[in-house]
């Protein structure tokens, strides 16, 4: 197949995934204990009139949905990036601890006073931008100790680590701060629930600078999985544009974290699914990244909420449930020569 008609292919089925996100979108927002109308959502979001439909869908449930979507885009992009930067198909902000150090920054500031709560989007967001970039470091750091530097399983095991270690420590907090555990219960494994547009508009500018900056340099991406001394003779320093992919991943990962808690295996599952659909161009796996990972932690969120019928039900246990089996899978048929 020509070059052209395979772009052509790859735009459609691009335009095709953002058109099942946004119908996936709009039967989340009338899904729940009061069912809503596609007209219902339609008139609520264009013609809204204050009726307590309307203010269902503006005030609690479209919230929710975008707050699902931006997460769902970030941690994708971000692990798209992770595993371009490390040449590791394991990478993701989940499995090498970066969400755990978000998630631990934030009930760490939570429990010290220092900052409100969690409806307070723009100073949660500067602690987990902190908790995210130390915890990177400290896998990093981890996981190239010994001759052979940094290797996938290193990284991974360094990444289950800190991840583990960073998780035990929030788990700590929690048990001695019973205001601090009531504040973030859900949040702490991954949640949807509460989400208001205040908090959806103060992280939005972090996540599309993210997205945007992942967007413009993805064709440096598929370079830089290419290896340091491939990528080098081609013209790029491996060093600069490793360290501008780690400022994006801290970005995407810390603003998702500080919106719906640190959600698992988004990053892992929607980068390999793009891979496996249109190849290894990173101009490609990063938009389609975006828009899939959109698209599948708001399914998750309606698929949990209606199999367990509540609204508070976590988007990261029914992720757990998707990703374990996707993890397992990729580690025992994709890391074989690991």
């Amino acid at each position: 197949m020509r070059s052209g008609q395979a772009d052509a292919l790859r735009v459609l089925g691009l335009a095709i995934l953002f058109c099942m996100t946004i119908l996936v979108a709009v039967l989340s927002i009338g899904a729940g204990t009061a069912r809503l109308s596609f007209v219902t959502v339609a008139e609520a979001l264009f013609a809204f009139d204050g009726s307590r439909d309307h203010l269902i869908v503006t005030m609690l449930r479209l919230p929710r949905v975008l707050a699902g979507a931006m997460a769902g885009a970030a941690l994708a992009v971000a692990g798209a990036v992770m595993q371009a930067a490390t040449g590791n198909p394991l990478a993701s902000p989940g499995l090498l601890g970066i969400n755990a150090g978000g998630a631990f920054a934030v009930v760490a500031a939570m429990a010290l006073q220092m900052t409100g709560s969690l409806g307070d989007g723009n100073g949660l967001v500067w602690y987990a931008f902190g908790g995210a970039a130390i915890a990177g470091f400290a896998v990093h750091a981890l996981g190239s100790l010994g001759p052979r530097g940094g290797t996938s399983l290193k990284l991974v095991l360094a990444g289950a680590v800190i991840g583990t270690f960073l998780t035990s420590l929030t788990s700590a907090i929690l048990i001695f701060d019973q205001a601090t555990l009531d504040a973030v219960r859900l949040w702490t494994v991954g949640s949807l629930s509460g989400r208001t547009m205040g908090q959806v508009l103060a992280v939005a500018p972090y996540i599309a600078t993210g997205l945007a900056a992942a967007l413009l340099l993805r064709g440096q991406f598929t370079t830089l999985s290419l290896g340091s001394d491939i990528s080098g003779a081609l013209g790029q320093h491996p060093l600069l544009w490793r360290t501008l992919s780690v400022v994006i991943v801290v970005l995407l990962a810390g603003s998702a974290v500080a919106l719906a808690g640190p959600v698992g295996f988004v990053g892992l599952v929607m980068p390999h699914v793009a891979r496996l659909t249109i190849g290894a161009d990173y101009r490609w796996i990063v938009p389609y990244s975006a828009v899939g990972g959109a698209l599948l932690l708001v399914m998750a969120d309606t698929v949990g909420r209606g199999l367990f019928a509540s609204q508070d039900f976590p988007v990261g246990v029914t992720m757990a449930l998707i990703g374990a089996p996707f993890f397992l899978w990729l580690a025992r048929y994709r890391l074989r020569g690991a």
